[in-house]
């Protein structure tokens, strides 16, 4: 049987860091509060009972604009002039019907992964107390005045994040029996000889310190991903050459269609205009259209191109997948790779051509045609 959990929120500081105007964690991000996306990143996790949110007595009417209609939450309680007060504060609210486990997270890190609440209860299995850090992996030096005096060695240096997760009993009694502040609760945790695990933490989970942060987190946020599919089939013909990705190949046969046929380049075109909305090759170049006869399909690739980056985005990555039974796709990939590449302007490293069969099934089981699919994904920031 699992657990009961609850989280206790930290939003009773200033957050004179950020600049002047309303406290942190009440600053609209994308027209929300910081403290709404925090208590929903929290919220979307089903193991959570409940959550309890530390306040400053100054934000009674910011707090109630920021939180309402969300579910859950537990009458706010009032901090201290300390952290260490403030979060005391909030477990002996929670003591009135305690949960046997409690996750104490910064109102500022907005951004919190799911995966990081399961790894923290996965860790509270075997011991007391859990937090999610990140290794130091930068040069670290000592200085002074501006100048650098000595290096330091950042061997089992962790950058320490929040949540940080106790068996309830264990944190709350820490905190009655400490004398002085600390900087976090597995600092009073490990003042009290509490074991504390590390799990893995993640760079996404980052605190919203100064305007610099604020500003990045408004980016991020703005960032669209698109992801287009494309599908396309073309049967043989008399011939012998076919064009896969801008490339000859010599075979027994050739692609019929009203442009060179090349199938493959043709899925992938269409996976970037799915990607943006605008529609197909069809819908661009109809084959209605004699000026199209025969046209090399990287005039509709560069259009697609073309399009994308006139809408703000950037390709990350393109993966096309041949259908055939002959010609062999393997001994070509490399160079087909090389040429979508070129024609995209991206690195080889995100463009992938693999080809496969139908097991002789169907039509290309049967060495009638080629069909090829691709998938393409862009982003804008």
């Amino acid at each position: 049987m699992s657990k009961t959990v609850s989280a206790l929120i930290v939003a009773a500081g200033r957050g004179t860091r950020a600049g002047a105007g309303l406290p942190k964690q009440y600053r609209p991000l994308q027209g929300k509060p910081v403290l709404r996306h925090t208590l929903s990143a929290l919220l979307a996790h089903k193991n959570i009972r409940d959550i309890q949110v530390v306040i400053h007595p100054d934000d009674v009417a910011l707090y109630e604009a920021a939180v309402a209609g969300l579910p859950r939450l537990l009458p706010p309680v009032f901090g201290g002039n300390t952290r260490s007060v403030s979060v005391l504060n909030g477990l002996e609210a929670l003591a009135k019907d305690a949960p046997e486990i409690v996750l104490i997270h910064d109102a500022a890190r907005p951004f919190l992964p799911l995966g990081i609440i399961d790894n923290l209860l996965a860790a509270l299995h075997s011991t007391k107390g859990a937090f999610p850090a990140l290794p130091v992996v930068d040069a670290l030096w000592h200085g002074d005045q501006g100048k650098a005096i000595s290096p330091h060695s950042r061997a089992n240096l962790y950058r320490a994040q929040t949540p940080q997760a106790f068996d309830f009993k264990t944190i709350i009694n820490a905190h009655y029996t400490a004398t002085d502040p600390a900087d976090d609760d597995v600092a009073l945790a490990r003042a009290h000889g509490i074991e504390v695990a590390i799990v893995e933490g993640d760079e996404r989970n980052y605190k919203l310190t100064t305007q610099a942060d604020f500003a990045r987190a408004e980016r991020e946020m703005q960032m669209d991903i698109r992801t287009g599919n494309g599908f396309d089939v073309h049967a043989f013909t008399e011939g012998n050459t076919v064009i896969l990705c801008g490339l000859k190949i010599p075979h027994s046969h050739a692609l019929l269609g009203h442009s060179d046929a090349d199938v493959a380049m043709h899925a992938i075109t269409d996976a970037l205009f799915g990607a943006i909305a605008e529609g197909d090759i069809g819908q661009w170049f109809p084959p209605s259209e004699a000026e199209w006869k025969g046209a090399a399909s990287d005039i509709f690739l560069l259009k697609a191109v073309e399009r994308v980056a006139a809408r703000g985005f950037t390709i990350c990555n393109i993966d096309c997948t041949i259908i055939c039974e002959a010609p062999k796709i393997g001994p070509h990939a490399a160079t087909m790779r090389a040429e979508i590449a070129r024609l995209t302007g991206i690195t080889l490293d995100r463009v992938s051509v693999k080809a496969t069969t139908s097991e002789k099934l169907g039509f290309t089981g049967r060495k009638e045609g080629i069909a090829a699919m691709a998938t393409a994904t862009l982003v804008k920031l």
